[in-house]
């Protein structure tokens, strides 16, 4: 089976179809973390378990096979009018991860 990043990139899924993807790992007996399960390295995992906003950045960096920290760099860097609801918290996060070595 593939995963929920995967079936996305496929147009199996949608970003709303995450929450059925985590009740069916906690429903399973899956011997995978849920991070992998998902489809998502631990970074990736960590920024949308505080921002779950930044989960279309998630997907489009595995779409172009690019670190989620690019996209949302180069979302930052994006006139203040240009940008929609971005995902400062993810900014943050992914900031202090990198600071504290935690980043992948």
């Amino acid at each position: 089976m593939s995963n929920f990043i995967e079936q996305c990139l496929a147009g199996l899924a949608l970003p709303d179809d995450i929450d059925d993807f985590v009740d069916s790992w906690h429903d399973g007996d899956s011997k995978v973390s849920l991070h992998r399960y998902l489809g998502m390295s631990k970074s990736e995992y960590s920024l949308w378990v505080a921002d779950p906003g930044v989960l279309p950045y998630i997907i489009n960096a595995h779409y172009f096979g690019r670190d989620v920290s690019e996209i949302l760099g180069e979302v930052e860097a994006l006139p203040l009018a240009a940008r929609s609801d971005g995902p400062e918290k993810a900014l943050k996060l992914m900031r202090w991860l990198k600071r504290e070595g935690m980043w992948e």
